[in-house]
């Protein structure tokens, strides 16, 4: 396997610049997930690496070659799309062999690679069938099969689990987490799906109008966003944000996030801004709890309760048209129409500039 390195690449459409410039170095064996919204560029981004989008500007490397000129079949990168991509007069033996074939590879060669990625896959029984008689799941995995028996130095997939139904994403993101643990093959990986990316990547790149917002762990994304864009993004329910002024007192930091409270911050916690600047205070639901009313920070009627089984998360009307979530108990018998007291604590809250900037000091840690 090989390392990815991209220096200032560049994508332009015209004059349209869908992505200025992004410097990012993917680790021999790392698997890189790049996630965002719909238009961000991770798709352009990910073709680009593929050979399927000319470079407009910068360098791509892979391993020690530069590959900016070098078609997509002389790039020796292996490419999984959402749509499986299948011959569909072929069986699936022969879908998995084909790009060997066109190499001239020898045909024994071919059988074993075949057989050897159809095991791992376990998809040996179906060898013989076209794709039309199996499964979504099933295809998924052929097209994946195709991938690794050419043995490339990256393996590339766009959004290649997004066809699927709920229960065979979560059994196919098992397998290939499985799968690269077997292989340790660098991976690249796109999606709009974070569930997928907090749960299969070692790196997550996330991605906001062709610029790279934040790269880190999940979990280092999740407890310490860099800016508002990424708190708002990574995480289900999404984090509750307040757009507020700020109250600075003697070695404090005021927040009021309704005209009944005011929440204290140690200032040497959070980056000066000065008395009155507009900021964006976030808390995530699992960072609140219901508590008595004289301690609330907030204080709203409950208007839907949500019990998926494991979790249990309330919607508040807090006023200003403004509604809050909050995880509960799963024993809780909270439900609509119930008024509610939260309140959480002062180390748990995220604090963004206006430029959507994160001002937090402190290096949180979960919990």
């Amino acid at each position: 396997m090989a390392q990815i390195r991209l220096e200032r690449l560049a994508k332009r459409y015209g004059s349209v610049e869908v992505i200025p410039g992004i410097d990012l170095t993917i680790g021999d064996g790392e698997f890189l997930v790049l996630v965002g919204p719909s238009g961000c560029g991770k798709s352009t981004l990910l073709r680009m690496i593929a050979g399927l989008e000319e470079i407009s500007s910068g360098t791509l490397r892979i391993g020690n070659t530069i590959v900016n000129e070098l078609p997509p079949a002389d790039r020796n990168v292996a490419m999984v799309f959402q749509d499986y991509a299948l011959y569909p007069h072929m069986t699936v033996g022969d879908n998995m062999g084909f790009g060997l074939k066109m190499r001239n590879a020898p045909s024994g060669e071919i059988n074993e690679r075949v057989t050897k990625a159809a095991e791992i896959l376990k998809i040996a029984p179906y060898l013989e069938r076209l794709p039309g008689q199996l499964s979504g799941g099933q295809r998924q995995r052929v097209a994946m099969g195709r991938a690794i028996v050419r043995e490339p130095e990256a393996f590339l997939f766009d959004e290649p689990l997004s066809n699927l139904d709920a229960a065979l994403r979560v059994e196919m993101r098992l397998e290939m987490a499985k799968l690269h643990r077997r292989m340790r093959a660098t991976t690249v990986y796109v999606t709009h799906d974070q569930v997928e990316a907090m749960t299969l990547a070692d790196r997550i790149v996330i991605m906001n109008a062709g610029r790279v917002e934040q790269v880190g762990r999940p979990l280092d994304l999740y407890h310490r966003p860099h800016t508002l864009f990424v708190a708002r993004f990574i995480g289900s329910p999404a984090m509750n944000t307040f757009n507020l002024r700020t109250e600075e007192r003697s070695g404090v930091l005021g927040v009021r996030l309704q005209e009944s409270s005011v929440i204290e911050i140690p200032a040497p916690t959070v980056q000066p801004c000065g008395d009155g600047a507009p900021i964006t205070v976030g808390i995530r639901p699992e960072d609140l709890s219901v508590c008595e009313p004289r301690d609330a920070w907030l204080t709203g009627e409950t208007v839907l309760v949500e019990r998926l089984g494991g979790q249990t998360y309330a919607y508040l009307d807090v006023g200003a048209e403004r509604l809050v979530t909050v995880e509960l108990p799963r024993t809780s018998e909270a439900m609509p129409g119930m008024v509610l007291s939260i309140a959480g604590r002062t180390d748990a809250i995220h604090i963004f500039a206006e430029n959507g900037n994160r001002l937090n000091r402190d290096a949180r840690l979960p919990g």
